[in-house]
């Protein structure tokens, strides 16, 4: 931070993206007309003492989705989107042909990718209203021609604010430092440490007052706390694994001069797809809380399958398990082609030790590529599941930080620094060069 602090273009990329981090954080409690504040606060401290999915929507908005302020629906609409615009670019030869037309044909899709944004922001806003007018009082009119108008003010409302946010992450891939969308989620997350923080002190505190009924926590609490020292140790640890593939390179002269002949090896990263298939299995799994919004059942069959799909539910445990290798595989699929490696690897005159070139070259990669990514994709799934496991066998709810938190807080600190430094590398060597 000090070296890149001392380059004046890195120091203004830092400063736009910390301006951006405080507009986030002031749009965060920037409330929306028409609630009422006291009836808002006692309906999210009960949605947050259950540790539902709501509260972890809550902590992926840094506090603003249990303010309902103008960032309530958060970056979530974005990130869904995403998701739509990848698995439909997959399924879609138009838009396949879009996004094999470099910077253009990116351009095209990404503009598509918004509108989707704010429908997808427009739908979630609807329902968030629906929500909160379940509950009496949260919003001050719902009757008549003024009610109607009063929920068109909100919900429009809520839609901008996800056009904003939107807006600002992609300012802050433009002109700032790191990935918008990690940033924002960063710094949302990074809000609600102190809460969590203080739900773990009250424990220990109720350990204290009460050793015979509760002197478990005074173990719980400091156990909680060395467990997230731990899971960050991991995920640092397991960020900078990679296998490394042979490589040897054939000697060619050309002209006078004799080149080649050397060994190297090409690096495949454990966890190649970073904290993207957590945030997208996240994101997927938040639905069912927003179909609460609508249809809340409180009895029989309906009430099992919505506690099923509740933070701590087994449906919820087992999905989340499955859709985290899902999307490993699948940002493997996108990110790596094996032929592809193959050929330029034949093209530069390089060689897998006792493979020919060509296909069977391609298909040792591709093996290497399922299990490094299987590998990957179980770190991240053991992770992120960690603290759901926790709860369920401690009984210590309302820690809205989870395994998910910390690999998101994690991972974008360390892909930011990295960014940070390549940039600073590349200013050196232009200057050496120079």
């Amino acid at each position: 931070m000090k070296n890149a602090w001392r380059i004046p273009d890195l120091r203004r990329k830092m400063l736009y993206t910390l301006l951006i981090i405080v507009v986030f954080r002031f749009g965060s409690v920037i409330p929306v007309p028409f609630l009422d504040a006291s009836a808002l606060s006692a309906m999210m401290n009960t949605a947050s003492e259950s540790n539902s999915a709501l509260g972890y929507i809550n902590m992926l908005t840094g506090g603003a989705f249990s303010y309902a302020s103008l960032f309530a629906m958060g970056i979530t609409p974005y990130i869904n989107s995403s998701i739509i615009m990848q698995l439909l670019t997959i399924a879609i030869p138009a838009l396949e042909r879009l996004s094999k037309e470099g910077e253009t044909g990116r351009k095209k899709i990404a503009t598509i990718t918004r509108y989707v944004t704010v429908g997808l922001g427009l739908i979630q806003g609807i329902a968030y209203y629906f929500y909160l007018r379940s509950n009496a009082g949260v919003v001050k009119v719902t009757d008549g021609f003024a009610g109607a108008f009063v929920g068109i003010v909100i919900v429009l409302t809520f839609t901008a604010g996800t056009a904003l946010i939107m807006w600002m992450g992609e300012q802050i891939n433009d002109k700032g430092i790191g990935n918008g969308i990690s940033i924002i989620l960063f710094a949302g997350i990074v809000a609600r440490l102190p809460v969590t923080f203080g739900g773990v002190w009250q424990y220990f505190s109720l350990g204290l007052e009460s050793p015979s009924t509760s002197g478990q926590y005074l173990v719980l609490a400091p156990l909680f706390i060395v467990l997230f020292l731990v899971v960050i140790w991991v995920i640092v640890f397991m960020n900078e694994a990679e296998r490394r593939i042979p490589v040897q390179y054939a000697k060619k002269v050309v002209g006078r001069k004799m080149y080649g002949g050397q060994s190297t090896y090409m690096p495949v990263k454990v966890a190649m797809s970073g904290v993207m298939p957590v945030i997208f299995a996240s994101a997927i799994l938040s639905i069912p809380q927003f179909v609460k919004f609508f249809w809340n059942p409180t009895e029989g069959f309906g009430k099992a399958f919505m506690d099923a799909f509740s933070n701590n539910g087994w449906l919820y445990t087992v999905l989340y398990f499955l859709l985290i290798i899902m999307f490993a595989y699948f940002y493997m699929s996108v990110q790596y082609n094996p032929l592809e490696m193959a050929n330029n690897l034949r093209q530069n005159n390089g060689t897998v030790p006792g493979l020919r070139p060509g296909r069977p070259t391609a298909e040792f990669i591709a093996k290497i590529l399922s299990k490094v990514t299987l590998i990957g994709a179980l770190f991240l799934a053991f992770v992120a599941l960690i603290p759901i496991i926790f709860t369920n066998i401690t009984n210590m709810q309302g820690l809205s930080l989870g395994g998910t938190s910390v690999i998101i807080i994690v991972g974008v600190a360390l892909e930011t620094v990295k960014q940070m430094e390549s940039q600073m590398m590349m200013r050196h060597y232009k200057g050496f060069l120079d």
